[in-house]
């Protein structure tokens, strides 16, 4: 039993490296080396003279990858996205749906308020990397970013009775 957290820690490394079937990838990989390692980007957009190329996990996922090419073609960073540092990088009253997209890259949803004269872009995510969450970023109609909220995400969390 005295061994039994590390075997769990060894499932899910070898769990997580099977899902990407290699290890990331390194700053300086080319980009042909990038899409070789991870496969085919859910998005691509550009951020200045970068190339930003999206790895998402889907509508239930919690996670999305940013690989960050620089005009060189070669791999400047490479990070999960949906965190709390990730989320501070979205500045209200500056950013844009299409800078939101740079930033976080696709939303789970899109979806409308009662209470806001805009868009709702909702992004799943870990906070702390331990609770279920969801990070609604509001917009004007202008596509500005007004606010963003953060709590439970609803459809994980157990139903109270």
């Amino acid at each position: 039993m005295k061994h039994l957290p590390g075997i769990a820690i060894l499932l899910l490394t070898l769990a997580a490296c099977a899902h990407f079937g290699a290890p990331p990838p390194q700053p300086g990989d080319s980009a042909d080396a990038v899409r070789a390692g991870l496969g085919q980007p859910t998005n691509i957009y550009r951020s200045g003279d970068d190339t930003l190329l999206e790895y998402a996990t889907g509508p239930m996922g919690q996670y999305t990858w940013m690989a960050r090419l620089g005009p060189d073609q070669r791999l400047r960073s490479y990070e999960q996205v949906l965190s709390g540092a990730g989320f501070a990088k979205v500045r209200p009253g500056r950013d844009t749906k299409q800078t939101v997209l740079t930033i976080l890259g696709r939303p789970t949803q899109v979806t409308h308020y009662a209470s806001v004269d805009g868009d709702v872009w909702l992004y799943r995510y870990k906070e702390q990397d331990v609770w279920n969450s969801m990070m609604s970023v509001e917009f004007n109609r202008q596509d500005v970013v007004t606010a963003l909220v953060n709590g439970p995400d609803e459809e994980r969390e157990a139903k109270r009775r």
